[in-house]
């Protein structure tokens, strides 16, 4: 008799039905994301090399955050979407001509570092399972 396909493989986080926790994490973590991209378009703006570390440094603490928090790299995608939909919105002019980001060196490494960062933190290696130790596994 010949087991079904699949039948004793561990399930995959993709093929489970998301849960309402979960799924509000992962909205607040966007709303966070937004929050954190508007906060340090005004920091980077203000206060240039300086605050240009800080908001670069605040973005990084949400999106490794993130990560930690859930585990996985949808919490940096989440973290990561409300960021950048918060960059955007701020970057678009008005029809009048006037915009929070101005020209300038600064407003660029902003936005592209803070996507730099979203990545590096989204692609970092796996989080240590807890009671693994440093070596190989005894055979």
């Amino acid at each position: 008799m010949s087991a079904a396909p699949g039948a004793g493989l561990a399930r995959d986080w993709t093929a489970q039905r998301p849960r309402p926790g979960r799924i509000a994490a992962y909205l607040l973590l966007a709303l966070l994301g937004a929050v954190v991209g508007i906060a340090g378009s005004l920091v980077q703006a203000a206060w240039f090399p300086a605050g240009l570390l800080l908001a670069l440094l605040g973005s990084a603490g949400l999106f490794c955050g993130a990560r930690i928090a859930l585990g996985n790299q949808l919490g940096v995608a989440a973290a990561g979407a409300g960021w950048l939909v918060a960059i955007v919105v701020l970057s678009v002019g008005r029809p009048e001509g006037d915009a929070l980001f101005g020209a300038g060196v600064g407003p660029l490494l902003f936005i592209l570092g803070g996507m730099v960062i979203a990545v590096m933190c989204a692609t970092l290696g796996g989080l240590s399972q807890p009671g693994g130790g440093p070596g190989r596994p005894d055979k």
